[in-house]
């Protein structure tokens, strides 16, 4: 097993709006772990030999290292914004490595086969020519300028329009997406995958939302949101190998795929290698 440098980053491990005292037992790379809220209302995460972890408390979920993480967790400034609903998806176990669904998300020439009829159709399969960087001063990769047709492009979407979009990693296991709010023309609806590495193999996906949307019921956004999910599981499930390669050779990237080239390449610069596969086998 090689946790490596993700070891001191910080994951989320459940939902604030969840934990009670009863608490709840699942799994960081590998290591049991149980939260609980205290009698003071304090969210504790702790090992099964009683050692706690730090816990930090942000976008809707409780988040916790088995390290000592060095930063803060990710700010996500436009959450904050008046007017925006907060969605709280809940979990989707999936069997695949914690970095391949991170680029799963990532990955927009899907949408038309995976996502059919909503995200993307065919013949509306071209990923136009976009811009990806790592950010130095943030340590993030970025990908913008990103268009693609999409018949549904959310919930509250009437018909199919060409969506901006825009990607962020802040951490090795999320990722915001950014993109065309439907209801509110020149505003992002935010969209995220935050993910929990359970083993190099296991991982529980947590998607969370802030979006501009009065009108559709908030049960609606969650099932059209997990529905999107469930459709890219079938996928993960049943990549080869299951862990992700950080070798160059070890798979042929398009022209469509230079986010996740530059998510690779971040990764094996940090050494945030758990889930990975970093030689050919």
């Amino acid at each position: 097993m090689t946790i490596g440098a993700m070891r001191d980053e910080w994951y989320p491990v459940g939902l604030r709006s969840k934990v009670d005292a009863n608490g709840q037992k699942t799994l960081l790379m590998g290591e049991p772990i149980r939260l609980h809220e205290s009698e003071g209302g304090e969210i504790v995460v702790e090992t099964a030999d009683g050692r706690r972890l730090p816990v930090v408390i942000g976008h809707g979920h409780v988040w916790t290292s088995l390290g000592q993480p060095d930063k803060p967790l990710f700010a996500i400034p436009e959450a904050d914004q008046p007017g925006r609903r907060l969605v709280e998806v809940g979990v989707v176990r999936v069997r695949c490595s914690p970095l391949r669904a991170v680029e799963n998300f990532l990955d927009i020439a899907h949408f038309p086969f995976v996502h059919t009829d909503i995200l993307g159709a065919e013949p509306h399969t071209e990923v136009e020519r976009y811009e990806v960087e790592i950010r130095e001063q943030e340590d993030e990769v970025w990908a913008t300028k990103v268009k693609f047709y999409q018949p549904q492009a959310a919930k509250s979407a009437a018909g199919g329009i060409t969506t901006d979009y825009m990607y962020r990693v802040p951490a090795p296991t999320c990722s915001v997406l950014y993109k065309t709010c439907p209801a509110r023309p020149g505003e992002w609806d935010v969209i995220t995958l935050f993910v929990q590495p359970l083993t190099e193999e296991l991982c529980d996906v947590w998607p969370w939302m802030a979006l501009y949307d009065d009108v559709t019921p908030m049960t609606d956004l969650i099932h059209f949101q997990q529905m999107i999910f469930l459709q890219d599981r079938s996928i993960l499930e049943n990549q080869i190998p299951r862990r992700l390669p950080l070798d160059p050779g070890m798979e042929i990237p398009t022209r469509a795929d230079l986010t996740s080239v530059a998510y690779r390449r971040w990764l094996k610069r940090h050494n945030y290698t758990y889930g990975a596969q970093l030689v050919a086998q």
